[in-house]
């Protein structure tokens, strides 16, 4: 399985517990499920994305209001964009593997397939504040 699937199934899952208010694990095995993947083992990379965006997610929100333009809250921000901003910029800032930019790309991506119009130039607004130069 690729990162980039291993990061939909990460979005998939924070977005089930954003809503469901389940635990990590159960929203990840129900994923992995509806994904014809619930025979296969969760992949270390989305346990460390979804459990990481979970434990930091108070940090992540606060860094990610920051930049958000006057009265607005991460709580109003759709519940897609939120998970993803979360996810990306956990990533960016945990994942040692994975280059900065290339974390912006693939949340790029996944506002694009999951958000709305404005999702994916908003989540770029966002993010391309934590890249130094």
């Amino acid at each position: 399985m690729n990162r980039h699937k291993i990061r939909e199934l990460a979005i998939q899952s924070l977005f089930s517990i954003e809503t469901t208010k389940d635990d990590s694990q159960t929203a990840i095995n129900s994923v992995m499920k509806i994904s014809d993947l619930g025979e296969e083992e969760a992949p270390d990379y989305l346990e460390f994305l979804v459990s990481g965006a979970l434990e930091k997610q108070d940090e992540l929100d606060k860094e990610i209001a920051e930049h958000l333009k006057k009265k607005w809250t991460v709580q109003r921000l759709s519940r897609i964009d939120r998970v993803i901003l979360r996810m990306g910029l956990f990533e960016m800032e945990n994942s040692l593997e994975v280059p900065k930019k290339v974390a912006i790309d693939e949340a790029i991506e996944l506002a694009r397939e999951y958000g709305d119009k404005d999702s994916k130039s908003f989540v770029n607004g966002i993010l391309s504040n934590f890249v130094e130069g």
